[in-house]
C-alpha cells in the first residue's frame, strides 16, 4: 500500500467547501484481501488506538468480521491519529476511485497542514504494518505528531480572536505557518494581527509599552496612580533606590526587568537590600536595564481595553498547591500540571506550573522546598506573580470596574498609544475607585493574552476575541466586492473585461488571468496565474478596492479555491477540455469542477443560458444566491423562462448589448462598436461581454459604468496577448492570432475567421494542441478545424509525453475523417512550428485570413513573417514591444 497522490485544498474544492487533505491509495498489494481477513488487526489497531473503541463504522466492521477495505481503515486512523494529536479534523467523504479498483481516495478535513500530511503517512504505515503481520511501535511517532501540533498550533488568544473574525464572517489568512501571523479581511479592507497586536498598533506604542519606566512616566503625566521607583543597571544602584523607597523602614519594593514580559525575573516583594540584590541578578537574566519600585498592597489584576472601551476585567491568582500532608510540593505540582487544562506555552487555557528559580525562592518565603510536605489544607504559593504563563489562574471580575477605573484604563491605552492593551493594576477592591485605597497601574501591555477572560478559572467567560475583533472592525466584514470567473473558454478575456470596467469606475483592482497577476492594470507577475497562489496575492494586495479573478479546472483540483466564498461567479461554458485528468472523464465531470466556483457565491452566479451544464448548475444552488442568465440567442428557452420569471440577465438583440432587470429593459450598446467584438465578427467576445455585463450588474454597477466599460476595452497584444488579436500582413492578408486549445474554441474562432473571410476569400489555419489531451479529443479538435477551414498546417507544439508527431497525425486524422463534409480540402503536417508558419505564408492569397492558434509566444511568428514581409513583421513585433501602432485596418 502506498500514496500515489496527495493534494492539501486550503479552500472550498470539488469535495467539501472547507480545507481538506485529499489523497489517493494505490491498494494493489492488499486488493484481494479484506481488513476482517487478518483477525489481529484490529485488535492490534485498538491497543495502539484504545480511543477507537468510540468509534462507529470502519472499527465496528472489522470487530464484527464483516468486511471492511483497508482504504477505510486508513481513513479511520488519520482521523483518529490528528484527534490524538489535538488537531481534530473535520469531515470529509473518502470513498474508491471510480473506474480503478485497487486504489481508495481518502478526503479528510484538517486544523493544521502539516499535521494532516505527516498523520496520513503515519496511518499507511500502521495499517500496511499491521496487515502484514508485523507489530507496530507507535509511542515516538505518535509523541513527535504531537509536537509538531503544538508547533504549529495558534496560541489560545490568537485563536480566540480568529475565530471571532470567522464568526462575524470576515475571513481570515494566516501568512506564514511558522508564525501567528494573520490577515483579516481582503485588499483594501485588510488589517493584520499577531497575537493580540493589531496593525494599528504603531511600532512606537509597542516600544514604549516594552518600556515600563517609560510607560509610568507617561501615565503620571496623564493623571494615572502609578507606584513610584526608578530604573538602574548594577546592584548598588537598586539597593540606594529601594533605601529611598523606604526598604529597610519597613517598606517593601518590587524588582522587575525594564522590558521583559509574562511575568519574567519579576520579584514581588523584597524589604531588605540582600533581597534586592537577589531580586536584581534574577531580573538581570532579563533585561540589561531594571525597575525598582514601591510595592502596591493588594490583588493583581488585569483589564483589558480593546478600542474606547473596556472589554473584559480579571483577578489573576498565582499558582498554588494545597498540601494533603502525604505528598511532597513536587508532587503536588506534577499531579496540577497533568490537568488536561494544563498545557506548555499559551496552547492551553492553562499553563503548566514551572519548579524554576523564582518558585523556590518564594517556597523559602514560606518556609518549604520543592521535596516538604505541606500539612492538609495549607495553600503553598509558586509564584511571587499571577501570570497566567506561569501557571497562575484567573476569575472574571468585569462587572465589577467602576466608571472612573474603566476610564482610567481606557485614557492609560490611549496615552501610549495602543489599541488593544491590557492594563495590570494592583489594589484591594477593584470594585472602588484607586486612588481612595492607594492601588495603581503598574504595566500596560501590547499583546495581552485574553486567555483569562475567554476561560477564566472562576466567573462568567468574556468574548475578549470578539471585542478584538469589533475594535478592528466596528462595520463590516472586512471584504472586497470578488468576481470568481470559471468556464473552459472566454476566462481570461472575462476577467481583463471585468477589471477594465472597475477601474474605469475608480476602484482599485486586482485581477489574476492565463496571462498574470494584474494589480491596477500593471502586471506583477506573469504567467498562468489561475489558481490558489495567485488569487492570494490579489487577496492580500492592500491597493486593491476590487478582485477579479480567474480560477481554471487546474488550480480548483490542485489547491481549491481561495477564498471562502465570493460575491459573484461566472461559469461560461463548460466544454471537453483537459479530459482525462486528475479524474476529470467526462463534460460532466468538468461541470462540477466548474460548480466549486457557482456553489461559493454568496450574492449572485451568472450562468449561460444556451449551455446545458451551466444551466443545470442552477438547481443545486442556495435559493438565497440570485441567478443571473446571459445568451447570445434573446429567444433561448432558458433566458425566457429565466426573464419570465422577474430574473435578471444580458442578451444580444439585434446588435445590441441588453440588460434585463425585472420587467425593465435596457440597450447598454452596439456590440460592433465594442473593440473587443472585432466589428461583430468575434460573437465568442459578445457571449463574453454579456457574462461581464450580468457580473457587473450583480456587483451593483450602474448602467452607464457598464457600458462605459465594456465600450472602451481594447483586446489587442498588449492587453489581451494571443486572444483573437488582430494584424494586417503583406497583400491585404488579415491574420488572427489566438489561444485556440480545445474543439470548443476552435468552433468559435473558425466561425470569427470565416466571417471575415467574405468575398471568396480564403481561411488558412496553422493549428496545434498540447499532446496531453486524450486521442478523441484530438480527433474533434481536427474535425472542428476541418468544418471552417479551407486550409490547415497541423503542427507540433507541447508533446506532454507523447512521441514526436503522434499529436499531428492525431489531429490530421480528425480532419481526414471530417472531409467529406467539411471545408477543408487540403491539409498537411509539419511539426516545425516556423516552417508550418512559412508553408502557410507562402500559400496565402491578397485578401485572405490566416489563423495561427496556441502559440506559446509571437517569436516564431515574427520571424517567419519577416522572411516574405518585413514590414509587417516589424509591425507585429512593435505591438509586441508596446510601441503604440495603427496594426490594422477597420473591420468591415
Amino acid at each position: 500500500m502506498h500514496i500515489i497522490e496527495q493534494r492539501l485544498l486550503r479552500g472550498p474544492n470539488l469535495y467539501a467547501q472547507t480545507p481538506c487533505l485529499m489523497a489517493v491509495l494505490d491498494l494493489q498489494p492488499l486488493q484481494d484481501r479484506q481488513a476482517a481477513d487478518t483477525p489481529q488487526l484490529y485488535p492490534q489497531l485498538e491497543a495502539l488506538l484504545p480511543t477507537l473503541r468510540e468509534r462507529a463504522g470502519t472499527a465496528l466492521a472489522l470487530r464484527t468480521g464483516e468486511p471492511a477495505a483497508y482504504g477505510p481503515v486508513v481513513d479511520l486512523v488519520l482521523r483518529e491519529l490528528q484527534a490524538l494529536a489535538g488537531s481534530v479534523p473535520t469531515e470529509g467523504h473518502s470513498g474508491p476511485v471510480r473506474g480503478q479498483p485497487s486504489q481508495f481516495r481518502i478526503v479528510c478535513g484538517y486544523q493544521i497542514e502539516q499535521v494532516a500530511t505527516e498523520a496520513l503517512a503515519l496511518a499507511v504505515q500502521i495499517v500496511d504494518t499491521l496487515a502484514q503481520g508485523a507489530p507496530f511501535e507507535i509511542e515516538a511517532p505518535l509523541a513527535a505528531l504531537r509536537e509538531l501540533a503544538q508547533q504549529r498550533a495558534m496560541g489560545t488568544s490568537t485563536a480566540a480572536v480568529i475565530a471571532a473574525a470567522r464568526k462575524r464572517g470576515i475571513p481570515t489568512l494566516r501568512l506564514s505557518e511558522e508564525s501567528n501571523l494573520f490577515q483579516l479581511g481582503w485588499g483594501s479592507r485588510q488589517k493584520r494581527l499577531q497575537a493580540t497586536i493589531t496593525g494599528d498598533a504603531g511600532t512606537l506604542a509597542v516600544r514604549i509599552a516594552s518600556d515600563k519606566q517609560l510607560t509610568k512616566t507617561l501615565l503620571a503625566e496623564a493623571g494615572v496612580p502609578v507606584p513610584r521607583g526608578g530604573t538602574v543597571t548594577s546592584p548598588e544602584q537598586a539597593q540606594r533606590l529601594a533605601a529611598s523607597l523606604g526598604v529597610g523602614q519597613g517598606k517593601i519594593v518590587t524588582v522587575k526587568p525594564l522590558d521583559a514580559n509574562h511575568g519574567k525575573g519579576v520579584t514581588t516583594r523584597c524589604a531588605t537590600p540582600d533581597e534586592v540584590a537577589t531580586a536584581y541578578e534574577l531580573a538581570r537574566r532579563h533585561s540589561r536595564h531594571i525597575i525598582v519600585e514601591r510595592f502596591l498592597e493588594g490583588r493583581d489584576y488585569r483589564v483589558l481595553v480593546t478600542g474606547d472601551k473596556v472589554a473584559a476585567a480579571a483577578w489573576r491568582r498565582p499558582p498554588e498547591v494545597t498540601g494533603d500532608g502525604e505528598h511532597t510540593i513536587a508532587e503536588l505540582v506534577a499531579q496540577e500540571n497533568r490537568n488536561p487544562a494544563r498545557g506548555e506555552g499559551h496552547a492551553n487555557i492553562l499553563t503548566r506550573i514551572p519548579l524554576d528559580d523564582s518558585a523556590l525562592a518564594i517556597l523559602r518565603e514560606q518556609g518549604y522546598e520543592t521535596g516538604s510536605i505541606a500539612p492538609a489544607g495549607a495553600s503553598v504559593v509558586l509564584r511571587g506573580n499571577a501570570n497566567l504563563s506561569s501557571g497562575g489562574t484567573a476569575e472574571d471580575v468585569t462587572d465589577l470596574l467602576p466608571a472612573e477605573t474603566r476610564s482610567l484604563c481606557v485614557r492609560a491605552a490611549r496615552k501610549v498609544g495602543l489599541d488593544v492593551a491590557g492594563i495590570d493594576i494592583i489594589c484591594s477592591d477593584i470594585s472602588q475607585p484607586l486612588r481612595e485605597q492607594g492601588g495603581g497601574v503598574i504595566e500596560v501591555n501590547a499583546a495581552p493574552g485574553i486567555r483569562m477572560h475567554q476561560y477564566p478559572s472562576a466567573g462568567l467567560p468574556r468574548d475578549a476575541g470578539g471585542a478584538i475583533v469589533e475594535a478592528m472592525y466596528p462595520q463590516g466584514e472586512g471584504r472586497i466586492p470578488v468576481i470568481a470567473v470559471t468556464g473552459t473558454n472566454g476566462k481570461t478575456t472575462t476577467c481583463l473585461m471585468l477589471a477594465h470596467a472597475a477601474r474605469m469606475a475608480g476602484l482599485g483592482t486586482g485581477v489574476t488571468t492565463t496571462e498574470g497577476v494584474f494589480i491596477n492594470g500593471e502586471r506583477i507577475v506573469k504567467g498562468d496565474c489561475a489558481g490558489y497562489w495567485s488569487a492570494r496575492t490579489v487577496l492580500t494586495a492592500p491597493e486593491v478596492d476590487f478582485a477579479v479573478l480567474e480560477t481554471a479546472r487546474g488550480g480548483i483540483l490542485k489547491r481549491g479555491l481561495a477564498f471562502d466564498r465570493c460575491d459573484v461567479g461566472v461559469v461560461l461554458n463548460v466544454a471537453a477540455d483537459h479530459l482525462g485528468l486528475d479524474g476529470i472523464d467526462t463534460v460532466a465531470d468538468l461541470a462540477q469542477v466548474k460548480a466549486v466556483v457557482a456553489r461559493s457565491a454568496a450574492r449572485a452566479v451568472v450562468l449561460n443560458a444556451q449551455d446545458f451544464h451551466c444551466a443545470a448548475i442552477d438547481p443545486t444552488l442556495s435559493p438565497e444566491v440570485e441567478r443571473l442568465y446571459f445568451s447570445l440567442d434573446p429567444d433561448h428557452p432558458v433566458l425566457l423562462r429565466h426573464l419570465e420569471r422577474g430574473g435578471r440577465g444580458a442578451y444580444l438583440q439585434d446588435g445590441q448589448l441588453v440588460i434585463a432587470d425585472g420587467t425593465r429593459r435596457h440597450a447598454l450598446l452596439a456590440a460592433a462598436s465594442m473593440p473587443a467584438a472585432l466589428g461583430g465578427h468575434a460573437r465568442y467576445n459578445i457571449a463574453n461581454a454579456l457574462a461581464s455585463a450580468a457580473a457587473l450588474l450583480a456587483s451593483g454597477f450602474e448602467l452607464a459604468q457598464i457600458a462605459a466599460g465594456l465600450g472602451s476595452f481594447v483586446c489587442d497584444n498588449q492587453t489581451n496577448p494571443l486572444r483573437s488579436n488582430l494584424f494586417r500582413l503583406r497583400d491585404d492578408i488579415t491574420l488572427i492570432v489566438d489561444y485556440a486549445h480545445n474543439p470548443a474554441a476552435y468552433t468559435a474562432l473558425g466561425q470569427m475567421a470565416r466571417s471575415m473571410a467574405s468575398n471568396g476569400r480564403r481561411l488558412i489555419g496553422v493549428v496545434t494542441a498540447p499532446g496531453d489531451r486524450r486521442d478523441a479529443d484530438l480527433h474533434a479538435m481536427g474535425a472542428a478545424c476541418a468544418a471552417h477551414f479551407d486550409e490547415l498546417v497541423v503542427y507540433e507544439s507541447a508533446r506532454r509525453g507523447r512521441e514526436a508527431g503522434d499529436t499531428g497525425r492525431l489531429i490530421t486524422g480528425g480532419v481526414e475523417q471530417a472531409r467529406i463534409d467539411a471545408c477543408c480540402q487540403q491539409w498537411q503536417q509539419i511539426d516545425n512550428v516556423r516552417a508550418a508558419l512559412d508553408h502557410a505564408l507562402a500559400r496565402c492569397q491578397p485578401g485572405d485570413v490566416l489563423v495561427y492558434s496556441c502559440p506559446s509566444s509571437l517569436a516564431d511568428l515574427i520571424a517567419a513573417v519577416r522572411v516574405s514581409d518585413p514590414a509587417g513583421a516589424q509591425r507585429i513585433a512593435d505591438e509586441v514591444n508596446g510601441v503604440a501602432i495603427d496594426h490594422c485596418a477597420p473591420i468591415p
